[in-house]
């Protein structure tokens, strides 16, 4: 079986290309390396033993796509490409509607030429209401996105919902995933943003290792055991396997259906940074500074549907992630790019 991931060459993209190639499938990867690098790619067909094709290209550029569609054989596709920065799509919001968007009209477009309905969407808990009890089941509320990165992926869910009833041949997967964190047990691929990251861990772990003078922690004042905002953490590897385990299903039935993916636990933000320095015997400097635009206080999920209709569970704990996280940046001090 043939997998086309796109945004292949990225964090959860290239731990989910090597959980594919481990099952046996063949890989193709298209991927503009706006946010990634081709090193991550040479390093999983390393791990692997095993090679994949890739494309450069954007997804947004039919032409490539159907020269893609018409080259390979595509059972199913995994849609990762896309903006995914909360804070960042709040000052371009532009930018990330037209990206975000514009790549799964154009790829669905494609698909339906060639006659390929198969497809896995890389969703978040973003699209879930701020109203929502803890913890998050696939049948909460969602709508009222407190940032356009949310508002891109609640509006994509619409669309692939919208083909999928419209066409009953389609197989839409959405899988809505919390915090991804961590990095191959290797260190040899792990999460590298480009400049100042905007997620907690590569901050964390640039911080340890002196890229950056110190963390800032977005507020303390939220309605939290310690006043830090509680997210679900969830190892890449981890959650590279319940695309796997996703595609099993996703080529078995038809329709549209919905999978949290994510640990069912809380981690404050200080739970994070406590439970590294103890994990790596490293410190972490921070400071508190004002709360940033578009955060909510908590967010966990319910990934019991996920485990009865997928036979998938998160297994690793936080410390893993930690530990695996500063294991890849110790080995990559400056990312690929070293």
């Amino acid at each position: 079986m043939r997998i086309l991931v796109t945004g292949g060459a990225g964090y959860i993209g290239s731990h989910t290309c090597l959980e594919l190639l481990h099952g046996g499938y063949d890989v193709v990867v298209v991927d503009n390396l706006c946010n990634s690098n081709p090193v991550a790619l040479e390093r999983v067909q390393a791990l692997a033993g095993k090679s994949l094709t890739f494309y450069q290209g954007d997804v947004r550029d039919l032409a490539l796509l159907r020269r893609i569609f018409q080259e390979q054989e595509i059972d199913c596709v995994i849609h990762f490409a896309g903006l995914k920065a909360v804070g960042e799509s709040v000052s371009q919001p532009w930018r990330y509607y037209d990206n975000n968007l514009n790549t799964t009209l154009a790829l669905t477009k494609v698909m339906e030429e060639a006659g390929r309905k198969n497809l896995i969407f890389s969703s978040s808990a973003t699209v879930y209401t701020a109203s929502n009890t803890m913890p998050l089941q696939e049948t909460s509320q969602t709508g009222g996105c407190t940032n356009p990165y949310g508002w891109t992926k609640f509006m994509t869910e619409q669309i692939l919902s919208g083909i999928s009833h419209a066409d009953p041949a389609w197989s839409v997967c959405l899988l809505r995933y919390f915090n991804p964190i961590g990095a191959h047990e290797s260190g040899q691929i792990g999460e590298d943003p480009r400049g100042i990251p905007n997620n907690l861990m590569p901050y964390i772990t640039q911080t340890a290792i002196g890229r950056r003078e110190r963390l800032s922690i977005f507020g303390d004042d939220y309605d939290t055991p310690d006043g830090t905002g509680v997210r679900d953490y969830i190892h890449v590897v981890d959650l590279a396997k319940g695309h796997v385990a996703a595609v099993n299903y996703t080529v078995a039935h038809q329709g549209v259906e919905v999978f949290n993916l994510g640990t069912g636990k809380g981690y404050s933000v200080l739970d994070m940074v406590n439970t590294f320095q103890q994990v790596n015997q490293v410190s972490v400097p921070y400071q508190i500074v004002a709360r940033r635009p578009g955060d909510i206080a908590t967010c966990y999920a319910d990934p019991e549907k996920s485990e009865r209709m997928l036979g998938w569970k998160a297994e690793k704990d936080l410390a893993d992630m930690c530990r695996d996280a500063w294991n890849w940046q110790c080995k990559n001090p400056q990312g690929y790019q070293a």
